[in-house]
């Protein structure tokens, strides 16, 4: 399969996550907003453990072959999932939330507030709801670039891999909705923009096709494992954050369910991977 295909399959696998997005619209209750919240939870824990599982087993494989690139690769894991969720931290800090300093005073403190205040429009912190939906789309998009490098590579090795690179694009773009899901939780009270939404889908998606235009120009264990380990990193982040979240929505009964239903969500498609594999 030539470059071209590839990229276009990578394309159909991540973009699906616009699927899953436009439920953020739906005006739900604040019942409904609790399950919401709490299956978005629901899918991301499965996401973490679904990311740190194939990241040990490419550290457990580099470990049978040379005892070196192992614990090379183990230090790469622990390295990337301490810079996934502490970079948001600093993140968050720097670019999401900016203190407003206090308006002057005394002569020309009219002049001087005119000039804050168009400052200020042009760069109004974002409001939480939208902030922790970009970080889970950030979170979700380094995952996908990993997936993205995992079809670019089969579709590199050769005809003999080809069933399994369709498995792996029909695969990844079943989970895609489920995460595009994931990324609606935080927006359900607020119904936001058509354009809003498709930034996150871009964010989200997007890395899918880099990786797969990468992943088909070359192989990288260490790539792999370094993504995979920042993705895991952010999630945890993000989780904490819905956490939060989920704590002022309270209807902690339905927000038990919405846990539950995300995360049996994502791990269905994930078998059903499986199944359409073997």
């Amino acid at each position: 399969m030539g470059f071209a295909a590839t990229a276009g399959l990578g394309a159909v696998a991540g973009f699906t996550i616009f699927v899953g997005l436009p439920v953020a619209r739906s005006r739900p209750s604040a019942n409904r907003m609790a399950m919401l919240n709490a299956a978005s939870i629901g899918v991301l824990l499965f996401l973490f453990f679904d990311i740190v599982k194939n990241a040990t087993e490419q550290v457990d494989a580099a470990l049978g072959q040379s005892r070196v690139r192992g614990i090379g690769y183990g230090l790469l894991l622990a390295a990337g999932l301490s810079v996934g969720m502490l970079s948001l931290v600093a993140f968050e800090r720097t670019a999401l939330r900016r203190k407003k300093a206090p308006l002057p005073s005394g002569p020309g403190a009219m002049a001087a507030i005119a000039v804050m205040t168009g400052a200020r429009a042009r760069r109004e912190p974002l409001a939480p709801a939208v902030r922790v939906a970009l970080l889970i789309a950030v979170g979700i998009g380094l995952h996908n670039f990993s997936d993205g490098l995992a079809i670019g590579q089969a579709a590199h090795a050769g005809t003999y891999q080809q069933n399994l690179l369709w498995v792996l694009v029909i695969g990844f773009g079943l989970h895609n909705i489920t995460e595009g899901f994931g990324i609606t939780g935080p927006l359900v009270s607020t119904r936001p923009s058509w354009r809003l939404l498709g930034y996150l889908g871009v964010i989200g998606g997007g890395p899918t096709l880099v990786g797969t235009m990468l992943g088909f120009q070359f192989t990288s264990v260490a790539v792999s494992v370094l993504f995979l380990a920042l993705a895991a990193g952010a999630i945890v982040y993000v989780i904490g954050e819905l956490q939060h979240a989920g704590r002022r929505l309270g209807s902690h009964d339905l927000a038990m369910v919405g846990l539950l239903t995300g995360f049996l969500l994502a791990y269905g498609t994930d078998r059903l991977l499986s199944v359409v594999g073997s």
